[in-house]
């Protein structure tokens, strides 16, 4: 017999029965967030990650807070690729004047996004409140913003100087 007690088996999060009420029902939640083939591999996982996080939260309803995070980090990877140096809310603040966002993606990463993703980098996710579908709707921003960020060329690129 092992010193090492087993960990029990997940159980539904009682926080969740307002959104799903079999975990099968999370399938259809996050079902149209389809990651498209042309993204790197990296951000293409990244954002994996974060749907599944979102789908798992059906046992750990934090894990929807980390997903949504999860996702507005790869877009702030990709912004600092994009413009070098600075915070998520100038390098948002750029993409929205190159019109890489629309307001409304704007305003979503802005007020919700980066606050979540402030509180996950600083450990503090615990009172963060987020609802499935601003969860889901964070991640498929993303996942359109991500899309749009590696389909764009940009100065220094290979693709640029030819």
């Amino acid at each position: 017999m092992s010193d090492t007690p087993e960990l029990p088996w997940p159980v539904p999060d009682e926080r969740f029965r307002h959104w799903a009420s079999h975990f099968a029902d999370m399938h259809d939640l996050v079902r149209d967030l389809v990651i498209p083939c042309r993204l790197p591999q990296a951000a293409e996982s990244v954002l994996n990650t974060a749907r599944e996080l979102i789908r798992m939260s059906y046992y750990r309803y934090e894990f929807m807070m980390i997903g949504a995070a999860t996702s507005v980090i790869a877009i702030e990877a990709a912004l600092t690729d994009r413009y070098g140096k600075g915070t998520l809310a100038s390098h948002l603040g750029k993409a929205r004047a190159d019109q890489l966002l629309t307001e409304e993606q704007y305003d979503l990463l802005d007020s919700c996004g980066r606050p979540i993703r402030n509180r996950y980098a600083h450990g503090d996710l615990t009172h963060a409140v987020l609802t499935p579908p601003l969860a889901i709707g964070m991640v498929r921003t993303s996942i359109t913003v991500l899309a749009k960020l590696h389909a764009t060329v940009h100065p220094g690129t290979a693709a640029a100087s030819e």
